[in-house]
């Protein structure tokens, strides 16, 4: 932590995630990390089909103490088929005690990415672990076939970083049954990066792109495009940042705080996907994330872009590119996506064409506002607030063996920052308040009628509150309380009639006060607190609710269920309690 709002990164202690057990329950009800120290969160694991998975391993105790990549090989499971009606993915990792700062880790498999997350920053004097889940049905597809794959988590150890991270993964298959059917999955997934064992791409600016050219198969009738973009470097605290002129009156990081992704196909706007606000076990104040971390921080979730209408397109044989780039990057973005293509099953060529693009004449271009004033001590007060708000629809069809199919896709997507200061010649305050949503609705048509609809609605917000004090003792005192939320509504109907909605809600609420001597070196810290509550319902009655509390770096507080249906969570094994995405043109995915 440096003075003067520049956010910067510490290390500290980390412990045990307690998620182990449950068909989607953050710890077993007949446990409670009341009194732990360990890494506790409230998030649900992935729910199960009954039945017994096939397990194929991906890696086994590997040693994670440079920056080199560890690979793997990948062969289906034997004796379990080719459809299966769930793909789960479980990561265990750990860190010796010491010294180190958090990592990011990703794996992938033939260039598309499994897994993409953050580590724990570590304990000087107690090894840590935790444990990391994601619903892969989706990428079936992608696991039929053998190929290399690899784990990469980025370490240093040395004299002064003694940490040394210790992972594991396997993939997990749920054969078909009667009671859990075979998911009507994508029919192949295509990497957008140019790694074929896979790897990010560092997005450095506005320019920079994610970017493959790929000559489909020519009867694609839907499309969805999964994507991550992760802050680094620089670009870590970019929800704090304000524009260049306002960085040195306010002593902020430059290149203004509004982020995007953009995606494009030939180079023409084809979707938006919002920048979430990770925070790392590092970031900000390393206490308050001691035991519970961010909302996501150790386990991602992926955008979901419909880039359907653009199928009729994407169906004629020639080869096109497909893009990503972050409005906004100031070195860098770490970014991924991966392309999800359904076929006509009954067609080999399909015919169509995008009719209707209004996002095309529509730049990312937000208003700046500013109050700040100086008086004539020095002092410095008043807002900044960047604004973004953009309504499109893309439009177009295909022709299928079952009909011409129109599609829809009708969005508003906005951003809203204010950044307030308020600086003296002995304090420091700065609030951000952001708050990015989606809402957005997919219709389809098959020959004018039988349409399908699936809403969306995303909600990210933050705040983020820095008071410091400069001590004539030359100590300085940082007071941080951080805000923040993850926000998603979804539904699927047909022909006006809802046939399945669910919402998904994870708050975390954080704060300590640090203490840096005059050679900014961590003095002391004290009333730390967090509170993370996560809560699932969807219209077939399923339900989960979680929170943890932690006091002075040490779990105070644990419930589960409460608030559902006789205290208990349930929820049905097809589901997406933990807010990964699913598509809108399927029922739960059959």
């Amino acid at each position: 932590m440096l003075p003067k709002g520049k956010f910067s990164r510490c290390l500290a202690a980390a412990g045990l995630m307690l998620c182990f057990g449950g068909v989607a329950q953050a710890a077993p009800d007949n446990s409670s990390p009341v009194g732990s120290t360990n890494v506790t969160v409230a998030d649900p694991t992935v729910p199960r089909p009954p039945g017994q998975p096939c397990v194929v391993q991906l890696f086994s105790n590997d040693t994670f103490n440079d920056y080199s990549p560890r690979p793997f090989s990948y062969t289906p499971p034997a004796g379990c088929g080719t459809k299966w009606a769930k793909v789960v993915l479980e990561g265990d990792f750990s860190v010796t005690a010491g010294i180190q700062y958090d990592r990011t880790a990703t794996i992938f498999l033939a260039g598309v990415n499994l897994y993409f997350g953050t580590t724990q920053e570590p304990d000087p004097t107690e090894a840590q672990s935790w444990h990391v889940e994601r619903d892969l049905t989706d990428y079936t597809a992608l696991f039929r076939n053998a190929g290399q794959g690899q784990v990469f988590i980025g370490n240093i150890v040395n004299s002064t970083y003694t940490g040394v991270i210790h992972g594991s993964a396997r993939l997990l298959f749920y054969p078909a049954s009667a009671v859990a059917p075979a998911a009507k999955v994508p029919d192949a997934v295509y990497p957008l990066g140019s790694d074929p064992v896979g790897s990010t791409v560092a997005l450095n600016n506005s320019s920079s792109q994610l970017a493959a050219t790929l000559t489909l198969p020519q009867n694609v009738e839907r499309a969805y495009l999964d994507v991550f973009t992760q802050s680094q470097s620089n670009d870590e605290f970019w929800y704090t940042c304000v524009p260049n002129q306002y960085a040195a009156e306010t002593q902020e990081c430059g290149g203004g705080n509004f982020r995007e992704a953009e995606i494009s196909i030939d180079g023409q706007p084809a979707g938006v996907a919002p920048v979430y606000p990770w925070i790392y076990t590092g970031g900000i104040d390393l206490f308050m994330w001691e035991p519970t971390p961010g909302v996501q921080t150790l386990n991602f979730m992926p955008y979901r872009v419909d880039l359907t209408p653009f199928a009729g397109l994407l169906s004629n044989g020639s080869p096109h590119q497909i893009a990503l780039s972050v409005q906004g990057a100031n070195s860098y973005f770490s970014a991924t996506a991966s392309l999800l293509v359904y076929q006509d099953a009954h067609a080999s060529q399909v015919t169509g064409a995008l009719v209707r693009n209004t996002l095309v004449n529509q730049p990312p271009n937000p208003t700046i506002g500013s109050t700040l004033s100086q008086d004539s001590s020095g002092n410095v007060t008043g807002d900044i607030t960047t604004d973004l708000s953009r309504h499109f629809i893309i439009e177009g069809y295909v022709n299928t063996s079952h009909g011409r199919v129109d599609t829809k896709v009708d969005q508003t997507v906005s951003f809203a920052d204010t950044q307030g200061f308020n600086i003296t010649s002995s304090t420091y305050g700065q609030t951000s308040d952001q708050l990015t949503k989606v809402d957005g609705v997919s219709r389809s048509t098959v020959n004018g009628f039988l349409s399908g609809q699936f809403d969306e609605h995303y909600r990210y917000p933050l705040h983020v509150d820095v008071g410091e004090t400069f001590e004539t003792s030359g100590d300085i005192s940082i007071l941080t309380t951080v805000r923040q939320g993850y926000e998603q509504k979804t539904s699927l109907g047909l022909d006006g009639l809802t046939l399945y909605s669910a919402e998904v809600r994870n708050h975390v609420n954080a704060g300590d006060t640090l203490v840096l001597n005059s050679s900014f070196q961590i003095a002391s810290h004290s009333g730390q607190y967090n509170t993370q509550d996560f809560a699932f319902h969807d219209s077939l009655g399923g339900c989960y609710r979680s929170s943890v509390t932690t006091t002075n770096d040490t779990v105070t507080a644990y419930s589960s269920g409460k608030g559902c249906p006789g205290g208990q969570n349930r929820v049905f094994w097809f589901t997406h309690p933990d807010g990964s995405p699913y598509n809108g043109n399927t029922f739960l995915g059959w």
